[in-house]
C-alpha cells in the first residue's frame, strides 16, 4: 500500500486565552488592599515549518485535527497565567497552502521557512491591569479570547531539479533506479509506480535530484489515469526528460506520438504560476528526450529512424537503455549540465520585507451599517476592536458591561450610530452575523455600577474615622433613653386598655 501523501486538509484550531482574575489583596491590618488579579495567559498558535526531515504529508493524512494549547487563568497576588505553547508543524519543503476555495495562502520553500495557520487567542486582563485613578478597585475583569480556527489545504509540490515524464511502462522507475541509489518498485504492468519517486544523481561535481512522476495517459490534465494527482510534482522542476518507449508493443503508438501526445498535456495543466518555481511554464523549460530499451534490436532501429526527426524539433536526444546501462553516463552528465545552467541563472532570493500599512487618518477602525430582513431592522456594528472587546467581556457582571458601554461610547460607537439614524430601542448586533451580540441600544446606558456608585469606586475602601469614647457614651445614652421612652408608651397603651379585647370582657 502506497504511504506517500501528497495532499491533505487540516483543521487547525488555535489555544483561547485565559481569563483574567478579578481579585482583592489582603493580610494582616489590611483586609482590602486593593486589586492583585493578574492577567490570563496566551493561548498558543499553529505554526507550519519547514522540517529537513519531513518527506510526505502522512502525518496529517491519519491525524487532521491539529489543537495548540490555551494559556491559564491569572490568579491573585499578581500572578499572571502561563502561555500556551506553539504548536509547530513540520511540512516538507515545496508544501503548498491554499485555502478551501484554492487561493494560495503560502508557499514553503526553504528549511524553516513559516506559516501561522491558526493564531492564538490574547488573554485577558485582571482587575489590577485595569484599575485607573477613576477605577480605583475594579470588581471585573476581562475574559480571554478564542483561539482561530481555520480549515486550510496542503499540497506537496516536490523540489526536484529533473522531472521524467511520460507514458506507463515507459521505463522511468528503472531510468530512476539505474542512475541513482533509489529503489522503485519495478514491474511490467502499467501504473506500477503510484507515487513520485526521488532520486539523487552524482555526477562528477555536480549532485542533483530527479523525480519519477507516475505515468501519464491522454487527458491526464482533465483527471484521467493518475496524472492529474501528481502533475504538481513537475511544476518546480528545472528540466524535463521525456521517456519514450522504442519497444511497445501497441500498434497505434510511436515515439514521435507519444512526444507529441505528453507534450499537449503538459501545455494543457494550468499549474499554480503565482508561486515560487511556477513562473515559467511547462512549455519554456528545457527538454531532453530519451529512446528507451535500445537493448532490444527493434528498439533500437526504431530509435535510430525517429532520432533525425526528433532532433529537427530542436531538442536533445539520447538512446539508453537501463538494463544495459547504455549511454546513461552522458545523459546524467548533460543532465547536470542543464541543471547547473537553470540554477545560475535563477534570480537570487529576495530577503523577506517589512511591509507597513499605517491605518487612515479619517479611518474610525469600525463600521456601522443600517440593514433590513424579515421584517426586522438592525444596525451591524463590524471592527476588530468592538468584536474583541465583546468577546472579552463577561456580560453575567454589570460592573464589567458598563465597562464595555464605556469603551464603545470613547471609541465613537455612539455617535455612528445617531449617524446612522439610530434610535433609542433599536437592535444593534456587533460582530457577525453568525454569532453576533444583539442588545437594544440606549443611548443613556444604566448598569448596575451606577447603580452602586460612581463607576469604578468600593464603598468598602471609604475612610471611616472610629469614634472617639465620649461619642459613643453619648450614643449610648441616646439608644437607652429610646428604650425606655418605647417602654413607657407602651405601658400607657396598656393602661387606657388599647389593648382589651371586647369578647373576653
Amino acid at each position: 500500500m502506497a504511504t506517500f501523501v501528497d495532499r491533505v486538509v487540516l483543521h487547525a484550531t488555535g489555544g483561547d486565552g485565559g481569563h483574567g482574575c478579578a481579585s482583592i489583596h489582603r493580610e494582616k491590618f489590611k483586609p482590602l488592599a486593593g486589586p492583585d488579579g493578574g492577567n490570563g495567559g496566551n493561548g498558543g498558535s499553529v505554526i507550519l515549518e519547514v522540517d529537513p526531515q519531513v518527506t510526505t504529508l502522512l502525518e496529517f493524512h491519519h491525524l487532521p485535527h491539529r489543537h495548540a494549547p490555551s494559556g491559564t487563568q491569572g490568579m491573585g497576588d499578581h500572578r499572571a497565567g502561563s502561555t500556551g505553547a506553539d504548536l509547530v508543524l513540520g511540512v516538507p519543503d515545496g508544501t503548498v497552502v491554499k485555502s478551501p476555495d484554492g487561493e494560495v495562502l503560502a508557499d514553503l520553500v526553504g528549511t524553516g521557512a513559516q506559516y501561522v495557520v491558526a493564531a492564538g487567542g490574547r488573554g485577558g486582563l485582571g482587575n489590577a491591569a485595569l484599575a485607573s485613578q477613576r477605577r480605583k478597585a475594579p470588581g471585573f475583569a476581562l475574559l480571554g479570547e478564542p483561539g482561530e480556527s481555520a480549515d486550510i489545504v496542503l499540497e506537496l509540490k516536490s523540489i526536484a531539479d529533473v522531472a521524467l515524464v511520460g507514458y506507463p511502462s515507459a521505463g522511468k522507475s528503472s531510468l530512476v533506479a539505474a542512475i541513482s541509489a533509489a529503489r522503485p518498485k519495478i514491474a511490467d504492468y502499467p501504473f506500477t509506480t503510484l507515487v513520485p519517486n526521488l532520486g539523487v544523481v552524482q555526477a562528477g561535481d555536480a549532485r542533483y535530484t530527479v523525480a519519477d512522476v507516475p505515468g501519464l495517459i491522454p487527458g491526464a490534465s482533465e483527471g484521467r489515469g493518475l496524472g492529474l494527482e501528481f502533475l504538481r510534482h513537475v511544476e518546480r522542476c528545472a528540466v524535463l526528460v521525456h521517456v519514450l518507449d522504442c519497444a511497445t508493443l501497441e500498434p497505434d503508438r510511436d515515439p514521435v506520438s507519444d512526444l507529441e501526445i505528453i507534450e499537449a498535456e503538459l501545455a494543457a495543466y494550468a499549474g499554480d504560476l503565482g508561486i515560487e518555481g511556477g513562473r515559467v511554464p511547462l512549455t519554456e523549460r528545457p527538454r531532453v528526450v530519451v529512446l528507451n530499451k535500445i537493448d532490444v534490436p527493434e528498439a533500437r532501429e526504431l530509435a535510430e529512424l525517429v532520432r533525425p526527426d526528433l532532433e529537427a524539433r530542436g531538442v536533445r536526444v539520447f538512446e539508453v537503455s537501463t538494463a544495459s546501462h547504455e549511454g546513461l553516463r552522458p545523459l546524467t552528465f548533460a543532465l547536470a549540465e542543464l541543471v547547473e545552467q537553470a540554477r545560475r541563472e535563477a534570480p537570487a532570493p529576495e530577503a523577506t520585507r517589512v511591509v507597513l500599512r499605517p491605518r487612515a487618518v479619517d479611518d474610525a477602525g469600525f463600521t456601522v451599517t443600517r440593514r433590513e430582513g424579515g421584517g426586522a431592522v438592525w444596525f451591524a456594528v463590524r471592527g476588530e476592536k468592538p468584536e474583541r472587546w465583546v468577546r472579552q467581556t463577561d456580560f453575567s457582571n454589570d460592573e464589567a458591561v458598563g465597562y464595555l458601554a464605556d469603551r464603545l461610547a470613547r471609541l465613537g460607537v455612539e455617535e455612528r450610530l445617531y449617524a446612522a439614524g439610530a434610535v433609542a430601542g433599536d437592535e444593534v448586533r456587533i460582530g457577525p452575523d453568525t454569532n453576533a451580540v444583539v442588545f437594544d441600544w440606549e443611548p443613556t446606558l444604566v448598569t448596575g455600577a451606577e447603580l452602586l456608585g460612581s463607576r469604578g469606586t468600593d464603598a468598602r475602601l471609604d475612610d471611616h474615622s472610629r469614634p472617639t469614647r465620649g461619642e459613643k457614651r453619648v450614643e449610648y445614652k441616646e439608644r437607652m433613653d429610646a428604650k425606655a421612652a418605647a417602654r413607657a408608651e407602651l405601658w400607657t397603651e396598656r393602661e387606657q386598655g388599647v389593648w382589651t379585647d371586647p369578647e373576653q370582657d
